[in-house]
């Protein structure tokens, strides 16, 4: 079952009630309903949950796949990732970082090149009941991810789609064909939009930004993401990939990050962020900086903003979240 969206909703409340009302309305069999609350002649258009924005026709009927990637050299070039919907940056061992890349309104063949699992991973795809797409898992991660009711596409356990790419040595080899993968993947409803989304017609209510065409976002000290808004939309200078990633949104929170409890094959203990309660966020668009502070309800809840104690929406478009350690990650924008 799928759910819908409104987009005439006028408050985060709102949009947050017309979800769990209309969650059991299926996609695939019913015409978009009349609003009574909107006035004559209003209808219930569905949305993109990953990117705020009206689609042509019903949600696809596969799942979000989320797909883990390599973000150092060793997985250069990073392929595909120019067609996700959304794109998170966590921080793993040793101060490096990988990417968590979502996919819904396409399914691209050859992206890569595929990593494993982190319990990190399991609040950033419950709001959507993504599917995680990675080369494996460390000891009781996938079934911590199983237990947690989301899908998993893994090659240890003969997942479909993976490939090797020649050029390339393990264990940053893999690439997936997202549609093959998709095909077999057991379907799951979305329970809400990834964040709360400005209406159409309506203003977000953030407040005034500050200038910034380039930023740095710091993660540790041995790695930084550097960015630059080129017309339009942000894109990082010291990135990977064969075509980078057009963020309308550049999202930075800062997260609490805490020991997973296990190492990965080298030794080094694994960091774990659980995205949930609430933070310092940088919102990075267009227009401009805003600060201010992020909520979470829980691992499945979706994302709000807020400054001065105001309650702000996200303007629809594709969005690249930073999630920073709190005290040790930093951001800085001019």
């Amino acid at each position: 079952m799928m759910s819908r969206w409104i987009r005439s909703s006028r408050t985060v409340a709102a949009l947050a009630a017309a979800t769990l009302v209309l969650a059991a309305c299926s996609a695939e069999t019913e015409e978009p309903e009349a609003d009574p609350s909107q006035g004559e002649g209003a209808t219930l258009v569905e949305v993109s949950p990953l990117t705020g924005e009206p689609l042509d026709g019903p949600l696809p009927e596969h799942p979000v796949m989320v797909v883990k990637i390599e973000n150092t050299s060793a997985g250069a070039p990073q392929t595909g990732l120019d067609r996700a919907d959304l794109v998170v940056g966590q921080l793993v061992e040793g101060g490096l970082t990988r990417l968590a890349a979502f996919y819904h309104s396409s399914l691209p063949s050859g992206v890569g090149h595929v990593r494993s699992l982190r319990t990190t991973d399991i609040s950033l795809a419950k709001p959507v009941n993504g599917t995680i797409v990675a080369s494996g898992g460390a000891g009781g991660v996938v079934e911590r991810v199983k237990g947690n009711r989301l899908g998993v596409v893994v090659e240890d356990e003969g997942g479909a789609g993976f490939s090797r790419d020649s050029a390339k040595s393990a264990p940053c080899d893999r690439l997936i064909d997202l549609g093959a993968a998709a095909k077999r993947a057991k379907k799951a409803s979305i329970p809400g939009p990834y964040f709360a989304w400005t209406a159409e017609g309506e203003a977000s209510g953030a407040p005034e930004p500050a200038k910034a065409s380039r930023a740095t976002v710091r993660f540790s000290a041995s790695t930084e993401t550097q960015w630059r808004l080129s017309k339009g939309t942000w894109k990082r200078t010291n990135g990977f990939a064969t075509k980078e990633f057009a963020a309308d949104n550049l999202v930075v929170l800062e997260v609490p990050v805490s020991d997973a409890g296990y190492t990965d094959p080298a030794g080094n203990p694994v960091p774990e962020t659980i995205l949930k309660g609430s933070g310092a966020a940088t919102i990075l668009t267009a227009d401009g900086a805003v600060e201010g502070t992020w909520a979470k309800d829980g691992i499945g809840g979706s994302i709000t903003f807020a400054a001065d104690g105001e309650e702000f929406t996200l303007d629809p478009g594709r969005t690249w979240i930073e999630m920073i350690p709190r005290g040790s990650g930093s951001v800085s924008y001019r």
